[in-house]
């Protein structure tokens, strides 16, 4: 844990091209152009109404004046005429605006769900060591808080973007209209609210990228603590993890604090700047109204397109904000989008072996590996399993034996030398195809949140009901399944908690014993049940590896006696090899790991 700590506390890197990142995310788009033409006229047709409205509602205002200033008094029809064709642009400006939001939410959530395929699809074809690097907090993070802050923006900042640009055009032409004078005093602000506005996104940026970074590690250290809570306690490392969490979530207060601060200043500094522009404004009307160079009506209307100047101002500077979170979330995005995938995933396979009527030949020919180039695991490791062997593979911890079932099953591509199956190299088999050949019973037993039922026929989706039951016997949990309330259909809650970890351990032998493949991979698979449990498994396995090639590890020794070839590993080297009679003859290592075991 300390390891990957100094890791992740490592200085941010520079944030990536802006302009770059949010093209890539505008590509998504390309596929709705049609619906966002529709999305951006509705959204200019809606604003054109609302910029319009002022001037009738002016001329509604000088109308009542002129009422009042003549002897045959206010003219009511002429208006309410006036008054209708403004409820009627209201109401126009509503229906698009509605239309509008119906049609981008459409859109934005298509595109954050191809995104979120993507990213789930991706997940499933990277290779194994890349989730050695990372931690389950940070894809969380990308997965949930990345891409809810790219909709967001998709969601609303796109049109707001067209409706405040619109706004701002429009309100601009309108301003005009009624007086260059009182126009020129009102955009004196603008100039400083764009240097406020540059200054505050150039500041809040680089924080941004921050509260996104730990925002991941805080929810990796909280699932990872929470999922090894029983640990962290019986260890007393409370204290410790506490620590961390306090490390990690200041990092994330001072980085989202900064981002926050900043970006909310923004607002009040250029409504500040906009209200005196407003006071200017009014102060200049009065002077040209009381010279009988403007209407009353159009002093009304001019202040509420000075005021809707301003908004779509600051909305513009709100939206530049949040587009800074956006880029720094679909950097996130893209980068696990674009990482390299397994090797070879999307190629055409040369080769197909049937798993039906595969024999189950595998050869090991001079394969070296190791997990960093420079610190290899396996040397020059060579052997030979023939159709229907058991194979049993001992040694010390770290020796090597998991990382050759991992090369079989090619979670890892090969440093050099090849694998073969039935005489066929397993790197011309597509993966799937790969290990629908083999049934595996891993030391380290997961179960998903659904009944008992479902998870073994985990190994083999179209098992029927009574195909899942006669897995169960021969894996010896059908009896505790029975006894539970409700039987198979009992589920097994998010961390698998509520079944012993041998009872989990037994639920995946009946998996596997489900899956029915030609070839076994057995790793510690009776090292969580008690001594007579193991001796029924043991059973049922021997009837389950007949015919079947069979790869056993195991620290027990007693569970491999009857192994057909054994394999004493040591730092990636075969240092023995025979049966178990041969080895404990020999009077080497493994007679010394037998004995031990035995020791009296």
């Amino acid at each position: 844990m300390a390891k990957m700590r100094k890791k992740d506390m490592m200085p941010p890197q520079k944030a990536k091209d802006f302009a770059g990142t949010m093209k890539t995310l505008l590509s998504y788009l390309k596929p709705y152009r049609i619906k966002l033409f529709i999305v951006f006229l509705f959204s200019i047709l809606s604003t054109l109404f609302s910029i319009i409205s002022p001037a009738v509602l002016g001329a509604a205002t000088d109308k009542v004046v002129e009422g009042l200033r003549s002897v045959t008094g206010i003219d009511f029809s002429g208006l309410l005429y006036i008054l209708m064709a403004l409820l009627a642009m209201y109401l126009l400006s509503l229906a698009f605006g509605v239309i509008q939001s119906w049609i981008m939410a459409d859109v934005s959530q298509k595109v954050i769900y191809t995104l979120r395929d993507k990213m789930s699809t991706k997940l499933d074809r990277l290779p194994l060591k890349y989730f050695d690097t990372k931690t389950h907090g940070e894809f969380q993070s990308r997965m949930v808080n990345d891409i809810e802050t790219v909709n967001q923006t998709l969601s609303n900042s796109l049109t707001a973007t067209i409706s405040s640009i619109t706004t701002v055009l429009g309100t601009l032409i309108m301003m005009l209209k009624i007086s260059w004078l009182m126009t020129l005093v009102a955009l004196i602000s603008m100039p400083l609210s764009m240097i406020v506005i540059k200054f505050f996104v150039s500041k809040s940026q680089g924080h941004f990228k921050n509260q996104q970074k730990y925002l991941g590690l805080v929810n990796g250290h909280v699932e990872e603590m929470y999922s090894g809570h029983d640990i962290v306690k019986a260890f007393n490392r409370e204290e410790e993890s506490e620590k961390v969490f306090t490390e990690y979530n200041d990092k994330l207060y001072e980085a989202a604090w900064k981002s926050q601060f900043i970006s909310g200043i923004m607002r009040p500094m250029t409504i500040m700047i906009g209200n005196l522009a407003y006071v200017a404004v009014c102060i200049m009307g009065g002077y040209l109204a009381i010279n009988g160079r403007v209407s009353i009506g159009d002093i009304q209307a001019f202040i509420q397109y000075v005021r809707n100047f301003n908004h779509p101002v600051s909305q513009l500077a709100s939206i530049v904000n949040q587009l800074q979170s956006t880029a720094a979330a679909a950097e996130r995005i893209f980068e696990l989008i674009e990482e390299e995938e397994e090797v070879d995933l999307d190629k055409a396979p040369a080769a197909h072996i049937d798993a039906d009527n595969a024999k189950g030949h595998v050869s090991f020919e001079h394969v070296s590996f190791g997990y960093k180039k420079d610190e290899p695991v396996i040397k020059d490791f060579s052997f030979d399993a023939k159709p229907g062997q058991r194979v049993a593979i001992v040694g010390h911890t770290g020796a090597g034996k998991t990382t050759i079932v991992k090369l079989l099953m090619r979670f890892y591509e090969l440093d050099g030398g090849k694998i073969l199956i039935d005489d066929t190299d397993i790197t011309d088999l597509s993966r799937e195809n790969l290990r629908e050949l083999f049934g595996m019973v891993l030391q380290d037993t997961w179960l998903y949140n659904d009944t008992i039922r479902e998870n073994i026929r985990y190994g083999n989706c179209e098992a029927t009901d009574e195909e899942i039951e006669a897995a169960a016997y021969a894996a010896h949990i059908h009896h505790f399944i029975k006894t539970q309330p409700k039987g198979y259909d009992m589920e097994i809650n998010e961390e698998a908690s509520n079944i012993s970890a041998g009872q989990k351990q037994l639920l995946t032998i009946a998996r596997a014993f489900l899956a029915d493949a030609p070839i076994l991979i057995l790793d510690e698979a009776t090292s969580s049940v008690d001594t007579r449990t193991e001796s029924l498994i043991q059973k049922a396995m021997a009837n389950l590896m007949h015919g079947r090639t069979s790869f056993i590890i195991a620290h027990r020794l007693s569970t491999i006696k009857d192994a057909d070839h054994i394999l004493v590993m040591d730092h990636g080297d075969i240092i023995e090899q025979g049966n178990h009679e041969e080895l404990l003859a020999r009077g080497g290592v493994y007679e010394k790991l037998y004995n031990s075991q035995f020791a009296k």
